[in-house]
């Protein structure tokens, strides 16, 4: 899973209830990986395809469109 624009595995999330919230995650071989000292709590839930945008360019899409 890749970037279709630029090839960058790494993307982020927003808070649906706070914008400036962010929670980076990379895909790595078809898996998503969130950082390992992510609080469990704080774990977005990523079956509803959620807006996913890139770390490295402006690219954004659903992630589904990722995977």
């Amino acid at each position: 899973m890749a970037c279709p624009i630029c090839a960058c595995e790494r993307f982020y999330v927003k808070n649906p209830d706070d914008a400036f919230d962010i929670v980076e995650f990379e895909c790595k071989e078809g898996q998503i990986c969130f950082e390992p000292d992510l609080d469990p709590a704080d774990v977005p839930d990523m079956s509803c395809d959620p807006e996913s945008y890139c770390d490295q360019c402006a690219w954004h899409g659903k992630l589904s469109e990722i995977q």
